[in-house]
């Protein structure tokens, strides 16, 4: 019953106005978007350990902060942000303890055969057609290299500008405390603006 525990309290903080200190336009006014992990330890933690306040960065998140493909949503919401929404930098932030840098993709699949979502057979004739889930369930083996891998692809990215910083860097879930991998400013090619 949570979304009615929701609901019940969104009534009221809109009827309350509590909506107020959080008005914000949709340009961030730091100029910046940040990709990083869905942990719940982050949602509070990542703003104020990076000394964000709501409108300040485009955040987005998804298990393990990984780019996956240089034409997916991930790359689709950076590009956006950066020719529609004014961001001048690009952070990418792991964490240490990352669930995905765990994963174990059959122990995924063999859950979703016990709760009766799948079949062993329509497992099976998925990888037939060519689809390796293992491969696309699984996360990765170190945060840095992680992290790397992704800068990576986005400064590669035929659609981001080479004079876009793209900074990399780990947090701890438990401190917030941030350590850099990749100083962004140190990689934009001389003669562009930054």
């Amino acid at each position: 019953m949570i979304l009615h525990e929701i609901l019940q309290h969104n009534d009221c903080f809109v009827r309350n106005e509590e909506y107020v200190p959080y008005e914000a336009t949709k340009i961030p006014k730091k100029r910046m978007v940040v990709v990083s992990c869905m942990d719940a330890r982050l949602v509070e933690l990542l703003p104020k350990a990076l000394n964000l306040q709501n409108g300040d960065a485009k955040i987005i998140k998804n298990a393990g902060g990984i780019i996956s493909h240089p034409f997916g949503s991930i790359m689709r919401s950076i590009v956006t942000a950066v020719y529609e929404l004014s961001a001048e930098e690009i952070y990418i932030i792991g964490h240490h303890g990352c669930g995905m840098s765990q994963s174990n993709p059959r122990r995924t699949l063999q859950k979703a055969i016990n709760r009766g979502v799948v079949t062993p057979e329509a497992l099976q004739a998925l990888e037939y057609t060519g689809i390796d889930l293992e491969k696309w369930l699984f996360g990765f083996s170190d945060v840095v290299d992680s992290i790397k891998a992704n800068i990576d692809l986005v400064r590669n990215h035929p659609l981001v500008p080479k004079d876009v910083p793209v900074h990399g860097l780990v947090i701890a879930p438990d401190t917030g405390k941030l350590d850099l991998l990749v100083d962004g400013y140190k990689e934009v090619p001389v003669g562009t603006k930054n």
